[in-house]
């Protein structure tokens, strides 16, 4: 049995905890933060519950092998919430909306645009061998090779194959047009065969869901104390300096969070060369967004996220074309009865992230953008829904600067990287450059990251570690 030293409690670091314990090892999480889950949580303001993690969560899918990773790490015990639809697009008073199955969503598309017809039927059947390369088919086998057509294409340009500005809307809005469409055909795979639903209770309780599953299995979590240095002993990390002074010594040590500014500081090295030359590819590109949450009555005529097109002046303010209002009345316990939290919110590309965090520096600068947004948020949805004018009341905003301060992120994303067209996602190696006990569990080994890569970031991490220790084994009992 080995000692795993974990630095971060998000969710790579509670399941690689998690898995470690499973694995017969005995496992010590520290979290700067004074609770665990790192992006995947919410807060409270008032009687209001804002959530700021899952929109959908991959994996849903009992057929899926990412299910029964979710299953193991608890992340499903409150049982899984099936919304309708994933998202619902509006144009000139006319919806779209990504609902269940591909033959829906076939129809749907051929319902807007006849004239689109064959382009609907050959997206449609890229849609269906997404779904059976993710598993998702039942067996059911499909052409893949009718992916091959996009994979040199952005959301934007696979939008302009057809004709209905609408469709064109719906294709280009969701991950943004700048991203590769075969990344979108698999979110729209994964919604239309049951495999990106939501967790019942949200994300806050998905995070108490995997430490209570940590400690359950007798592993120590630490929280508000945070790791400064690894000691080393030439190639080999001895032991973590913590901020109180604490020296705390393992045999294997995992670090979970954004590596560019946690990786150098626990190490005193530069960048591992892989992560270095995905941090410099062209094809990939850092992203975040801006956030309003407001309660209002909880009759919104959609369910989970409408997307429509801002006003001009909307627009050069915010740096943005679309605006998406987020509905959570399917949980109830988000707000008091008869009213639920909108969240409304607004992708920022790298140089506004990072503009906004200059503002950050000047608390007045950066308080007086806050309130132009939240009232030019609020001017928008009131202009789509008139009746909620004067109900709307704001209960927070955040920004790239928020994500900056919680997780260290220099342009405050919380997702690695887009990946544009003509990229195959693909992992990094999960090993510290000269330090042969060190290991990497990040979202940052791949993009686009998000919660699945995350765990299983983890998950590999201790079954790399799992192999080192047979290897030792075995020598130890050579002659």
């Amino acid at each position: 049995m080995a000692k795993i030293i974990i630095i971060g409690g998000g969710v790579a670091g509670l399941s690689a905890g998690i898995y470690a314990l499973l694995s017969g090892h005995k496992a010590v999480i520290y979290e700067k933060h004074t609770e665990a889950g790192g992006n995947l949580t919410g807060w409270q303001r008032g009687p209001y519950h804002i959530d700021n993690c899952i929109h959908w969560l991959t994996g849903t899918n009992s057929a899926t092998k990412t299910y029964k990773m979710w299953k193991t790490l608890g992340v499903l015990d409150n049982g899984i919430y099936s919304p309708p639809s994933l998202y619902t697009c509006e144009l000139d008073g006319r919806r779209l909306s990504l609902c269940r199955g591909a033959d829906r969503l076939e129809n749907e598309l051929i319902s807007v645009s006849p004239a689109d017809i064959s382009e609907i039927r050959s997206f449609a059947s890229a849609v269906r061998a997404a779904a059976y390369l993710s598993g998702l088919c039942g067996g059911k086998k499909t052409d893949i090779t009718k992916l091959f057509r996009y994979f040199k294409m952005t959301a934007g340009e696979l939008a302009e194959k057809f004709s209905h500005p609408l469709i064109k809307m719906f294709l280009s809005s969701f991950l943004t047009e700048d991203f590769g469409s075969l990344g979108l055909i698999f979110v729209f795979a994964s919604f239309c065969y049951g495999n990106a639903d939501l967790p019942r209770g949200g994300s806050k309780e998905a995070a108490r869901n995997m430490v209570r599953r940590f400690l359950s299995l007798h592993g120590e979590l630490h929280t508000g104390v945070a790791a400064e240095k690894l000691l080393l002993d030439k190639n080999t990390a001895r032991s973590v300096l913590l901020d109180d002074g604490t020296e705390v010594k393992g045999d294997y040590f995992i670090l979970t969070a954004d590596p560019e500014p946690s990786y150098v500081r626990l190490t005193g090295k530069s960048l591992p060369r892989a992560l270095y030359k995905m941090k410099n590819n062209g094809k990939l590109s850092r992203f975040s967004s801006v956030h309003c949450a407001f309660s209002c009555p909880r009759n919104l005529d959609f369910d989970g996220d409408l997307v429509f097109e801002m006003t001009e002046d909307a627009k050069i303010l915010s740096g943005a074309k679309y605006l998406t209002l987020r509905n959570f009345s399917h949980e109830s316990s988000y707000a008091p009865e008869g009213e639920t939290v909108l969240q409304a919110f607004f992708f920022c590309r790298e140089d506004r992230c990072r503009q906004i965090i200059d503002l950050d520096r000047n608390k007045k600068a950066y308080e007086k953008i806050k309130k132009i947004t939240a009232e030019c948020v609020s001017g928008q949805i009131e202009l789509r829904y008139p009746g909620l004018k004067g109900k709307l009341r704001l209960l927070d905003v955040w920004t790239p600067a928020t994500y900056r301060k919680f997780t260290g992120s220099d342009c405050g994303t919380y997702m690695s990287y887009a990946f544009s067209s003509g990229y195959v996602p693909k992992t990094c190696r999960n090993r510290a450059d000269g330090i042969k006990n060190v290991y990497l569990a990040t979202q940052w080994l791949q993009p686009p990251g998000g919660l699945p890569t995350a765990a299983n970031a983890g998950k590999n991490a201790v079954a790399c570690i799992n192999r080192a220790e047979n290897r030792v084994s075995r020598s130890k009992r050579m002659p």
